[in-house]
């Protein structure tokens, strides 16, 4: 039962990517089919297969290590406000992802990211058929985030196809950043499903970009595409002091955003509980009406429908707001759900797709060439659905796979 709702999960949202096709005729359905394939079984690699799921947790506990060693500094800076069973946001999370921006900055300065990146890009160009720019973007945005991973093919921008611009968006509305993913897990999330979404997120967002918007012009030859280098830190301390500041930015952005909008969500909520209560429903909340919008959602892609409008609720705020404050929202209601619910919503959430990530693109995209400003603004709707959809099928074959 659950393999056939999984399944009829994914035709659906298959189906849904067809329809919304710009040019159903061109359809690439061997790169479609194929990147389908893949993302199925890397998912049944690692959460069926017991050597994939040991190899996985491995890797894990391999990342938590890693970020065991950012508590030198906060204990350093913080001290004695620093608890062991006290979470304060701000200072023992927000840090995390500043040393990670230190961390990232060092393996591109090394040139360990980028050696990555161009093997298993050029894996998937000569694999799947896609143009060497496409796949370039989906396998970085497993490492970096959406606004920096055009910066790797910052010179080609400008000559990008309309199908190659949208693909390199979708990839970023379906990713996240691999500093983000961390603070996710120090929310409570459990870091081996989110490091899986994230890799799956590569495939899936080739799956869906090829089905909704397919080539029609003439991609640039894969021969002529170098990856930019970091021409411009000076030596490796100047790499980690440029990584430190991307990563404070972005520390300080998930911080004040997340301090604005559960605010302001709290006040919708203030005033919705107040209008509720005028007819006798004194429980009205923007998650509860998101829940009731988006249960349909959760529920076809294998959510029980007793907790539909629980998760549907959480999807549309994702969608609505961003995927942090969906995350923090989902954390602490996380135990109380079935373990199917809990992961497939774990991967539905696991990615950028929300209405404030068009206009970091938009900023991103015409900060890099201003001509394409246009194109982006135009195509930004249709990629963030893109995005959503291939958020939305991983969270359908990991509702499949476990159970």
């Amino acid at each position: 039962m659950h393999i056939l709702w999984g399944i009829l999960g994914i035709l659906f949202l298959l189906l849904v990517a067809f329809l919304f096709s710009n040019n159903k005729r061109r359809i690439n359905w061997r790169t479609v089919l194929l990147s389908l394939f893949f993302e199925l079984l890397f998912a049944v690699l690692v959460l069926l297969w017991e050597p994939g799921r040991t190899a996985l947790q491995w890797f894990s506990s391999l990342v938590q290590r890693v970020i065991d060693y950012a508590n030198e500094g906060i204990q350093f800076l913080f001290g004695s406000l620093i608890q062991p069973n006290n979470t304060i946001f701000a200072l023992q999370v927000l840090p995390v992802i500043i040393f990670l921006g230190a961390l990232i900055g060092i393996l591109y300065y090394l040139r360990v990211i980028p050696w990555i990146i161009q093997i298993v890009g050029g894996a998937v160009q000569k694999v799947l058929g896609t143009s060497r720019l496409e796949s370039l973007s989906a396998v970085s945005t497993v490492f970096l985030g959406q606004s920096e991973a055009p910066l790797l093919i910052r010179p080609y921008v400008e000559r990008l196809t309309q199908a190659e611009l949208f693909q390199v968006m979708t990839s970023g509305f379906t990713s996240v950043a691999g500093s983000t993913l961390v603070g996710y897990s120090l929310l409570g999330i459990p870091l081996p499903y989110l490091l899986a979404a994230s890799i799956m997120t590569a495939p899936a967002a080739l799956c869906i970009g090829k089905l909704m918007f397919p080539e029609t012009e003439e991609p640039l030859n894969g021969a002529a595409v170098r990856m930019e280098k970091d021409v411009e830190s000076a030596n490796i301390l100047d790499a980690a002091a440029a990584g430190t500041l991307s990563g404070l930015k972005l520390a300080v952005n998930v911080g004040a955003l997340l301090l604005a909008f559960i605010s302001v969500i709290g006040l919708i909520n203030g005033i919705l509980s107040g209008i509720g209560g005028l007819f006798h429903h004194p429980g009205l909340s923007l998650q509860l009406l998101l829940g009731y919008l988006f249960a349909p959602v959760a529920w076809i892609v294998g959510v029980p429908w007793s907790d539909a409008v629980t998760a549907g609720g959480f999807i549309g705020e994702k969608i609505a707001v961003n995927e942090f404050v969906a995350y923090t929202a989902f954390a602490p209601v996380m135990p109380h759900l079935t373990a199917k619910t809990a992961v497939i919503v774990t991967f539905a959430l696991c990615g950028f797709a929300n209405f404030s990530s068009i206009a970091i693109q938009i900023g991103t995209f015409g900060g890099l060439a201003s001509g394409r400003r246009g194109d982006v603004a135009r195509l930004g709707v249709k990629a963030l659905f893109a995005g959503t959809l291939a958020n939305l099928l991983n969270a359908a074959i990991a509702g499949m796979l476990i159970h």
